[in-house]
């Protein structure tokens, strides 16, 4: 199970394409609301989400969650005590983080990511406290996933989707979508 955390004013792209594309390989995503079912993000498309924060269950059947870029989206899935939570449990329990564009700095504020590479959206590299910085789309330092922004959510989703499921599964996904 993979939890996809949605706060408002996310980026939607950040999102919605590692949603799109782990459910093409039949991984269960669910969508969690922080706080509320319905979320608006940075460009004002609002997404029903599957659950609300209130709601979800860390368990061993956790796979991986997702925290999507986006402002305010970013600072308000840092600041909501039920995300926090979800974050120590991966990292308690070696479960994958996936976060993009402007949420690596969630990670970076906690410490997660000293001596680990990663990336982020141009500007918050100061937040990611002690990683490497990285020049490249895309960063795999253990079970900690960053990308750079909206314009590689594709690429972030086939990492994702890479590091979950295969190599070889992740080129099929590509290939069906037509990703060059």
């Amino acid at each position: 199970m993979i939890y996809v955390f949605l706060a408002q004013g996310f980026e939607e792209v950040e999102a919605l394409a590692p949603i799109d594309l782990l459910r093409r390989c039949e991984k269960e995503v669910i969508t969690v609301g922080v706080n509320d079912n319905i979320i608006v993000g940075s460009h004002n498309i609002p997404v029903v989400t599957d659950t609300i924060t209130q709601e979800i269950v860390l368990s061993d059947e956790l796979e991986m969650i997702i925290l999507p870029g986006g402002m305010p989206g970013t600072v308000n899935l840092e600041n909501n005590p039920v995300v926090q939570q979800a974050i120590d449990y991966c990292i308690k329990n070696n479960k994958y983080i996936g976060a993009i564009c402007a949420a690596p700095s969630i990670l970076g504020h906690k410490g997660l990511l000293k001596g680990k590479d990663a990336v982020c959206f141009e500007g918050f590299e100061s937040q990611l406290e002690g990683a490497n910085i990285l020049n490249s789309p895309v960063a795999v330092d253990g079970n900690i996933i960053t990308a750079r922004g909206a314009g590689v959510a594709i690429q972030f989703a086939l990492k994702l989707a890479e590091v979950l499921t295969s190599k070889e599964r992740s080129d099929v996904l590509k290939s069906s979508i037509l990703c060059e």
